[in-house]
């Protein structure tokens, strides 16, 4: 069966016909690939690191949190918007790094500080999205967001810090406060963003002169913090020694105290047990610490002991007697009489 067909001069014009099979080839084709093309639009995979937005006709439906492979019903009905919500990212201040090199950006690092100094702060934000649906939804731009709060939360801190403290000593209380503002801000905004961490690199003055002499004066600084160290060192390894020397000095004067006082006591002891023998004995005793001292004193001399009264003959060669004896017995005193003692 041919098909004719009028064309705009009046002729008529012969329509190509195609075999029927080579239709029925085309509708299945087609429908097979519409077919697959639905397929694919049902399947979606989520990393690790990865979290899913379902929307349904355009609308936010849920999260899809648990990595692996998901279906959803097929294009347009669903569609999912994957964003690695678990991965801890980064955004640069002051500076962007561009093939391992920093490179500064100034009107990002340059702020006014307190006392009306200009100086130039670098830092590094560290932040993961901590709710999906307000970090798509809420926020039109989030990362653009996050780097112009951390810019204003910085400018804020150092805007009411003076230099000095700034590129010194302050350097960690402006990181906590900084980090203290942009997580304010987050909340404030609802913007489903978690700041981990903030970190300056760099606080200092701009280069040049001005930098020069503020390092001069930061080594200078350094310095004599550090000749205070070394001297509160010398300090903590002297005091200790200092103490435990005047304690031992303490301790052995307390040792010879006590000594003394038992001395003291003991002479005081022996002294009363004689005395008791001596009351008792007044003449015994009396003799018998005259012997003992004249042995002391005279500890080489010969002591004979006579009687003391009357009878004894008035010449007696003790002497001879002596040297006799000493002669014939080995040197044995001679002691005549039974003198008191």
């Amino acid at each position: 069966m041919e098909v004719y067909q009028g064309g705009k001069d009046g002729n008529t014009v012969k329509l190509p016909q195609f075999p029927k099979n080579t239709v029925k080839k085309i509708v299945f084709g087609v429908a097979v690939v519409a077919i697959v093309g639905l397929a694919w639009s049902s399947v979606y995979t989520v990393q690790e690191e990865e979290q899913a937005a379902i929307m349904t006709f355009g609308k936010y439906t849920t999260t899809q949190e648990s990595s692996g492979l998901h279906f959803k019903l097929p294009y347009p009905i669903q569609q999912v918007v994957i964003v690695p919500a678990k991965l801890t990212q980064k955004i640069h201040i002051g500076y962007r790094e561009v093939n391992g090199k920093a490179n500064p950006v100034e009107e990002e690092a340059l702020m006014i500080t307190g006392d009306e100094n200009i100086v130039s702060a670098d830092a590094v934000v560290e932040w993961r999205v901590s709710d999906l649906h307000k970090y798509l939804y809420n926020i039109e731009n989030p990362e653009h967001f996050l780097r112009n709060s951390a810019i204003a939360s910085i400018r804020s801190v150092i805007g009411s810090t003076k230099l000095d403290y700034a590129i010194t000593e302050g350097k960690t209380v402006i990181q906590t406060d900084v980090k203290s503002k942009l997580e304010e801000l987050m909340n404030q905004y609802n913007t489903g963003i978690h700041i981990i961490d903030l970190k300056f690199q760099d606080i200092e003055p701009p280069e040049g002169q001005v930098q020069t002499a503020f390092k001069a004066v930061t080594n200078a600084r350094e310095e004599k913090n550090t000749k205070i160290n070394e001297a509160q060192k010398y300090v903590n390894d002297r005091l200790p020694k200092a103490r435990g020397e005047a304690q031992a000095l303490i301790e052995r004067a307390e040792g010879e105290k006590q000594s003394r006082i038992l001395n003291a006591q003991g002479d005081v002891s022996k002294f009363n047990a004689v005395y008791a023998e001596y009351v008792k004995s007044p003449n015994v005793t009396s003799n018998r610490l005259t012997l003992e001292t004249l042995e002391k004193i005279l500890p080489k001399a010969k002591v004979i002991i006579t009687e003391g009264s009357g009878n004894t003959v008035n010449y007696l060669p003790l002497n001879d007697l002596l040297r006799s004896s000493t002669t014939g017995t080995g040197g044995t005193a001679a002691t005549q009489g039974g003198g008191n003692r």
